[in-house]
């Protein structure tokens, strides 16, 4: 049967993987809104699907589709992230399932306030946490538990991923809007580490700032040495020349490769969804609780080990 969706946050950098996921999964975009009326490229997926500007027209237009044979059954969420909240809310109330990308919240205990609306309604919150779908994850995954399961592991994350002025002018450079750097850029890798190898046991901060964040972990099959950035200035030495951004995750000192293979991760994330076997609220809650800490915790650089290239962040 042929689902019916809405998008909000339509003109988004990431709304196109959900629109190309609708269409390759044989759905129907009806509605959609963004602030932003540079909205072309709907025109590629979904030419005849209605686009607004202004939220209560959307919702207008969303809620009058209940009457006509048209209902909206699911509602993709693209917006920045202290909407997210509201526009799930929004979503289950109007009588659709929500598909959010992360973070899907920015506190453990708006987790809980969606958990009470998803009894209330009968509706159902997803979230994109398409990491856990790609191949190269599933790979390691299968590799750390035939691996034994008290092995513990050694893991060095950093990130780097050079962002100008704007980024501080936009909601991302506002820490009660975007969350910071380790929820807005580091949200996905901390979801995939507790994935991978286990539970959340510890958690230390090495350092926090608004452009980077730094810090050590350890799960119940991981020790962690993390470091996020993006500031050019704090790009690695071994930065090709030109490159902008760097990414490195080392397992046991081998690096794990999976720069590509995003391409058709929403669309595989949207078939699990439609299967029922999408990522829920209790999926998330690990990830959402860590980010939260970190934002709050205690910077103690003696505890714990060191991500080695924070040296130059902290220095620069």
């Amino acid at each position: 049967m042929t689902k019916n969706y809405g998008l909000i946050g339509a003109a988004g950098y990431i709304a196109p993987r959900h629109m190309k996921a609708i269409r390759e999964t044989s759905g129907i975009l009806k509605t959609a809104y963004d602030l932003n009326d540079s909205i072309g490229i709907m025109d590629s997926f979904f030419p005849d699907a209605r686009f607004f500007t202004e939220f209560e027209q959307f919702e207008a237009d969303v809620f009058s589709r209940r009457t006509d044979g048209e209902r909206v059954d699911y509602i993709g969420i693209c917006s920045p992230n202290y909407l997210h909240k509201a526009h799930m809310g929004f979503a289950l109330r109007a009588g659709a399932d929500a598909i959010c990308e992360k973070p899907l919240v920015l506190n453990p205990s708006e987790i809980d306030e969606l958990a009470a609306l998803e009894k209330e309604t009968g509706h159902r919150i997803n979230s994109i946490l398409q990491l856990r779908l790609h191949p190269a994850i599933l790979a390691l995954k299968d590799k750390i538990a035939q691996s034994g399961p008290d092995r513990i592991h050694d893991v060095d994350l950093g990130y780097f991923t050079s962002r100008g002025s704007w980024y501080y002018a936009s909601w991302k450079g506002y820490e009660h809007k975007s969350g910071g750097i380790a929820t807005n850029i580091g949200v996905h890798f901390y979801d995939m580490l507790s994935f991978i190898f286990g539970p959340l046991k510890s958690s230390v901060v090495h350092y926090r700032a608004a452009d980077a964040s730094a810090g050590y972990l350890e799960f119940q099959q991981a020790r962690v040495r993390w470091v996020l950035s993006i500031n050019r200035a704090h790009l690695p030495a071994q930065t090709p020349e030109g490159q902008t951004t760097y990414r490195s995750i080392t397992v046991d000192g081998e690096e794990v490769e999976f720069s590509g293979g995003f391409t058709d991760l929403h669309t595989a994330s949207y078939h699990g969804i439609l299967g029922g076997n999408g990522f829920g609220l209790d999926a998330v809650r690990p990830s959402i609780e860590l980010v939260s800490s970190i934002r709050s915790a205690a910077i103690e650089p003696r505890k714990g080990e060191q991500h080695p290239d924070l040296a130059k962040v902290i220095n620069t």
